[in-house]
């Protein structure tokens, strides 16, 4: 096998089409579709179901896209660092809601006056989706608000964040310390969607503590749910730097928890891939810009004890 196969499995993988991977390739459909065969024939197993004008992936093209892939991008990786001196190209960066919105502008605009001539994507998703996006080689590297689910995904922790509990401005609660998930309890709870990586935490510590909440509201929307505090609709727990302006401006209060909520936030890449010199400064101005951060958030909480 050559990385040529590699190469075509991976596009037509991606494209779920003979054709379009052609046209991607600059390649004769039937040259595709002899590499697929010649695979197929060589692993003694069929990667591509055709039915129809279509083609499905097989659970063993799930498996050897796995490999493909990151081989694929590893060779890429080698072209770019040996041609360019890794100071052109493209990073390919992931980032959960929360540290998209508050941490990755301000990252992207650092590392790009380093290296004016690099190319950074970004996407910005739930957490999940980004280490999805992350195992398929279509980003190369993810911040996280939340430990990855696969081994083959590695974590270095770069800040600590920690979630605000807050109230409307006339809510007893308001400004109160010591307080807790029971007493935030005895109001209706707003709160994001299942599967974001806020809600995950916050529901693992309502379960330590044994309480049961059926959320009033469930939103994608950390605006939405704001808003709906801030009309007295309810309390909700959300990441601090979410929160912060509407706290400075006081559309909302903050409810000082007797047990803080924190949690690390990860850059993530695979075990396999190839870090690059501009993606191990990104990584770097991560851990720098993070430390200042929680350095921020620590002066917050003083201000308020």
């Amino acid at each position: 096998m050559t990385l040529r196969h590699m190469k075509i499995f991976v596009s037509v993988y991606q494209n779920s089409s003979i054709t379009n991977a052609a046209k991607e390739l600059h390649l004769a459909q039937p040259s595709v579709s002899l590499a697929v065969r010649e695979l197929e024939e060589h692993y003694g197993r069929r990667f591509f179901e055709r039915i129809g004008r279509k083609i499905y992936p097989t659970a063993d093209a799930k498996e050897l896209y796995g490999y493909a892939a990151h081989l694929v991008s590893l060779y890429e990786t080698m072209e770019k660092e040996l041609k360019n001196n890794d100071e052109i190209g493209t990073i390919r960066v992931g980032a959960s809601i929360t540290i998209g919105t508050h941490i990755l502008p301000e990252l992207i605009q650092r590392v790009q006056t380093r290296f004016p001539e690099l190319k950074i994507e970004a996407v910005v998703n739930q957490s999940g989706t980004i280490e999805r996006l992350l195992m398929q080689n279509e980003i190369d590297l993810g911040l996280i608000e939340n430990q990855p689910s696969s081994d083959a995904v590695l974590a270095v922790p770069f800040m600590e964040d920690t979630l605000a509990a807050i109230v409307p401005k006339e809510n007893p609660l308001a400004g109160k310390k010591n307080v807790t998930l029971k007493d935030m309890a005895g109001y209706p709870f707003l709160m994001r969607e299942k599967g974001s990586a806020g809600r995950e935490i916050l529901d693992a510590c309502l379960d330590m503590e044994q309480i049961t909440v059926r959320p009033a509201w469930e939103s994608s929307s950390t605006q939405a749910i704001v808003q709906g505090v801030a009309k007295g609709l309810g309390v909700a727990v959300l990441p601090y730097l979410l929160v912060k302006r509407d706290l400075e401006e006081e559309r909302v209060r903050q409810a000082f928890l007797r047990r803080p909520i924190r949690r690390n936030l990860n850059i993530i890449y695979h075990k396999s891939k190839y870090i690059t010199k501009s993606m191990q400064t990104l990584m770097s101005m991560c851990i720098d810009g993070g430390q200042e951060l929680h350095r921020e958030e620590e002066r917050n909480e003083k201000a308020n004890d």
